[in-house]
């Protein structure tokens, strides 16, 4: 047996090993943190009594999971020698034991089986679980290979840890599910969403109160609270204790229609601007160096010169880089596979002559999202506003962005208005970027029936330093409005109600049982936990730290399905038009 420790990159395509040393380098921020701790507690302890080298075998998801919160290191010292595919043809070695992270899915089990039938490729298997096992599922796999599988737990971890206060359900398909017309699976989907939250809640070991916008038009939000409700329920009903009761948090469930203005307009601060105008996949950003070679950079929070700037407006950021290039050149440190004082120089020219574009663009649909102009001076006429946005040589996206942001100000306009604006547009073969809006419950065409959307909000009288980032995002006042238990019960209905009143002094939760250091230990308030059906964009996720920061009580986390930028918002949304099985298009070649 080779003493090399050989870690797998399991890429798309041809399947290939990939680099042997590299694999996300872990973060000692937040949840990230929180959920690498779960993961020594669980699977990492049962199997250090053993002496034996170990191979890990992940599926796509318990990949990406392991990959977004450890180290190659963290994994090296816990004598786990192999990162395995569950899904690719394997060699067996029978001098090793097996460590099985998978999701509980037919299969997933159905490949862990064939590893032991007929003969078994090691030594023995440890099964850890992301979630609850079906019966079915779970007799069938004791039933083929019951004497070879040593542990069988569920580790209730079907979340994302995407940022220190940022998770996802890792599931950009939820969108379709839950709001095209054509969708066969919206319970099913909302059903997996709500099991998820509720390994969110388990992870963090929270028990909260949850609550939801009522909404006129739509009904998911209230169907997903009722769901998490009762799942929870079960949850703490059998945990071991037996004794779980409500701690001090929230979990707040919100429509994405609730605030269809933020996710789709221009964003100014770097992390949101980054991801809204370069081409970054897998939050990765691809440049060409001087030396004509492909590099690429990483933006996590591994990195903290990205962390210090992701949330600063673009002038703050462009006013940093000269200072820090000058130190940098002093003491010659550039940190390999870091995002460098040259990438973020890369990164700005790569945002395409933004000072001229977008400052009339952003300043047009500023105005409108706002009602008001940079003086404070009421927007009277809203075409008046976008028309220059419309006459000028844009880009379609950009222009159909506009064009929401016109509909959205007014609650809805008249069909003969809606159809002038898409031939102004030139996207009459696909009117479906606007009108598809109306299946997340946003109003564009002006009807009796629809429920008026304009939520109240909260005076800022000179918050924003720019004249381009006037927009605050609607959640942000609802966060607010939370820890200062000034959130309206009528508008947010209780679906189960938390053990004593929210109040901004911070209360201190009840449960103190995982106590760790760094962020845990400067949280001595409660939780705010915000759910959004159908994507998060950027601004939102800022939001929570934000918050977090001035009110210094409560800690909020937001997640969702999927994180939105605006581009894909705007597809997912003509998409809804679309059948199940009319996304992709399935070319056969015949051969003569």
């Amino acid at each position: 047996m080779t003493s090399e420790f050989v870690f797998v990159n399991f890429s798309k395509g041809s399947g290939a090993v990939g680099e042997k040393n590299k694999m996300a380098t872990g973060s000692d921020h937040g949840l990230k943190r929180i959920v690498w701790k779960r993961i020594q507690d669980t699977i990492i302890t049962d199997c250090r009594n053993s002496e034996v080298w170990k191979i890990l075998i992940l599926d796509p998801f318990t990949t990406k999971l392991l990959s977004s919160c450890c180290k190659m290191s963290d994994l090296m010292s816990e004598k786990i020698t192999i990162v395995e595919d569950l899904f690719k043809s394997r060699e067996p070695v029978l001098e090793m034991k097996s460590i099985y992270f998978m999701t509980p899915t037919a299969k997933c089990v159905d490949a862990f089986i064939k590893d032991f039938k007929p003969k078994p490729k090691y030594k023995a298997a440890y099964v850890y679980f992301t979630d609850y096992c079906p019966d079915d599922l779970f007799n069938k796999m004791r039933q083929a290979c019951g004497k070879h599988i040593r542990v069988c737990k569920e580790i209730n971890i079907s979340f994302m840890p995407q940022e220190a206060q940022v998770f996802t359900c890792d599931n950009p398909g939820a969108f379709r599910s839950i709001y095209s017309p054509k969708s066969q699976d919206k319970t099913k989907t909302l059903e997996t969403l709500a099991g998820q939250l509720v390994t969110l809640c388990a992870t963090l070991d929270e028990y909260p109160g949850i609550r939801y916008k009522k909404d006129g038009n739509m009904e998911n939000a209230k169907l997903l609270a009722e769901l998490v409700d009762r799942k929870l329920d079960t949850h703490y009903q059998l945990d071991d204790s037996g004794k779980k009761k409500k701690t001090q948090a929230q979990l707040l469930i919100v429509d994405r229609g609730f605030d269809p203005v933020t996710p789709i307009l221009h964003e100014l601060t770097y992390q949101a601007m980054a991801y809204d105008l370069i081409d970054i996949e897998n939050d990765t950003y691809k440049y060409k160096a001087r030396d004509g070679l492909e590099k690429q950079a990483l933006l996590n929070e591994d990195d903290m010169l990205w962390v210090k700037l992701r949330h600063q407006h673009i002038a703050e950021v462009s006013a940093q880089i000269p200072k820090m290039v000058k130190e940098i050149s002093a003491s010659k440190k550039q940190p390999d596979g870091k995002i460098t004082i040259s990438n973020l120089a890369q990164m700005m020219k790569k945002m395409p002559a933004f000072r001229k574009q977008m400052t009339e663009v952003c300043s047009k649909t500023y105005d409108l999202a706002v009602g008001a102009d940079v003086d404070g001076l009421k927007v009277k006429d809203p075409m008046r506003t976008l028309l220059p946005v419309l006459l000028n040589p844009y880009s379609k996206h950009d222009k159909i962005r506009a064009v929401l942001l016109y509909i959205f100000s007014l609650n809805g306009t008249t069909e003969e208005n809606l159809n002038k604006l898409i031939e102004h547009v030139k996207i009459e073969g696909e009117p479906e970027y606007i009108q598809n809006w109306k299946e997340l419950g946003v109003p564009i065409i002006i009807t009796p029936s629809f429920f008026s959307r304009k939520p109240n909000r909260r005076e800022r009288s000179q918050e924003e330093r720019y004249s381009l980032s006037r927009w605050i995002p609607t959640i942000k006042d609802v966060m607010e409005d939370v820890v200062e238990n000034k959130l309206d019960t009528k508008e947010w209905p209780h679906q189960s109600e938390c053990p004593a009143a929210w109040n901004g002094s911070g209360a201190v939760s009840a449960r103190q049982k995982h106590r760790a250091s760094t962020q845990d230990d400067r949280r001595t308030g409660s939780r705010l936990i915000i759910f959004v059906i159908g994507g998060i964009s950027f601004s939102e996720m800022r939001c929570a730290y934000e918050v977090t920061r001035a009110m210094k009580t409560c800690e909020v986390i937001i997640g969702s399905s999927h994180i939105l930028t605006p581009t894909v918002l705007l597809d997912d949304i003509k998409a809804l038009s679309k059948g199940p099985m009319e996304s992709f298009t399935l070319e056969v070649e015949t051969k003569a």
